[in-house]
């Protein structure tokens, strides 16, 4: 026991290594205030977030790390220290699918970090219109679900949007049942998103298999619902139990483990390469025979790997099809030109959606 030091010595250091850390990033914060000072001198006041240099931020710090700390939380400590000072800087504005408390606006929070000014909209196509006009410099929309697939609203704005992808994010899908009842048997109705309500299906129906089920526009509305209404119960998120104030009385009831939603951040800007990037294209062509493999050929012959290919039918002519995809590597690479130029000849139409950094968290 000689060689435990005292407990009153290591709170010592702790608040010595506090006062010192609170010094260096309060350093760091002037420091971004005098970057934005440079950036407004030299005309770029517009925008002060570059979605491609926080990214290579962040994985330098994962490089860095030594532990204990996972690389992970390293990361995710440094996002909201970036997230701060950037609000020193100019707040940035970012339009999610509202109502408070869905996982869009997690994935806000998450990509964006605390400290941004996340606005709720009512539609996907709100979003979109959001920053278009102006008012929002970014949207967080979904993309995609591990087990429901494509989020069709998402891709059929796209076509018509001039926005670029400048960035993704990834939630994991934690469904909880909230309520204020201190009992699963005073439920008497269990309200929630019709995709979250068929994601409980079989948790529902063993544990809850005589209480009603009743759709709403989102898992937030259903935890504010849940939070007045006497034997009422929610399925949503913990960011939605701790807007709303609602118990969490069952924690992760999804049917399948593995749910994650995939999001992107929509805006007028485009990312610069970081070395790990992805490039969302939009691709237009007639259903003929050779069709599908005219559209793959040229990135197999340019080495390009292919992260996501999605199809749909197209608005503008019968039996004409739309491709969403994703592939590796940045719009300005050699090889991406390469393949995208050998494609051109092949299609009715490309519209690149932008390219982005790979998530890091």
């Amino acid at each position: 026991m000689s060689n435990v030091i005292p407990l009153s010595e290591l709170r010592d250091q702790i608040d010595a290594i506090d006062k010192e850390i609170l010094h260096l990033i309060n350093k760091r914060a002037s420091l971004a205030e005098e970057v934005a000072k440079t950036k407004i001198a030299a005309g770029e006041e517009s925008c002060f977030y570059r979605p491609d240099r926080e990214a290579l931020v962040l994985r330098r710090i994962q490089e860095l790390n030594p532990g204990p700390l996972s690389d992970d939380t390293a990361a995710r400590f440094f996002r909201e220290l970036m997230s701060a000072c950037l609000a020193l800087e100019k707040p940035l504005q970012v339009a999610y699918l509202g109502p408070e408390g869905t996982f869009t606006q997690q994935a806000a929070f998450k990509h964006f970090g605390q400290a941004v000014k996340a606005e709720p909209v009512p539609t996907i196509e709100a979003i979109f219109e959001s920053v278009e006009n102006g008012h929002c410099q970014f949207g967080v929309v979904p993309i995609e679900n591990s087990t429901e697939g494509m989020v069709t609203h998402t891709l059929d704005r796209f076509v018509i949007s001039p926005l670029q992808v400048c960035g993704e994010v990834a939630i994991r899908i934690n469904h909880n049942l909230l309520s204020n009842v201190e009992n699963l048997n005073e439920i008497t109705e269990v309200f929630s998103h019709r995709q979250s309500l068929a994601q409980c299906r079989k948790w529902l129906e063993e544990n809850l298999p005589s209480v009603r089920c009743t759709e709403v526009s989102s898992n937030a509305e259903a935890a504010r619902i849940a939070s007045s209404q006497e034997g009422a119960a929610a399925i949503a998120g913990e960011l939605a139990a701790e807007i709303y104030n609602v118990n969490l009385l069952e924690c992760n009831i999804e049917d399948e483990l593995d749910n994650t939603t995939r999001f992107v951040i929509v805006g007028k800007l485009t990312a610069n390469s970081t070395g790990q990037d992805k490039t969302s294209l939009l691709i237009s062509t007639k259903n003929h025979s050779g069709a599908l493999y005219g559209i793959l050929e040229p990135f197999a012959k340019y080495s390009i790997g292919l992260t996501k290919i999605e199809s749909r039918p197209s608005r503008q002519g019968l039996w004409d099809y739309l491709f969403f995809i994703d592939i590796d590597g940045h719009q300005a690479d050699k090889n991406v030109v390469l393949a995208l130029s050998d494609l051109q000849s092949r299609v009715t139409m490309i519209k690149v959606l932008g390219s982005y950094p790979k998530a890091v968290l």
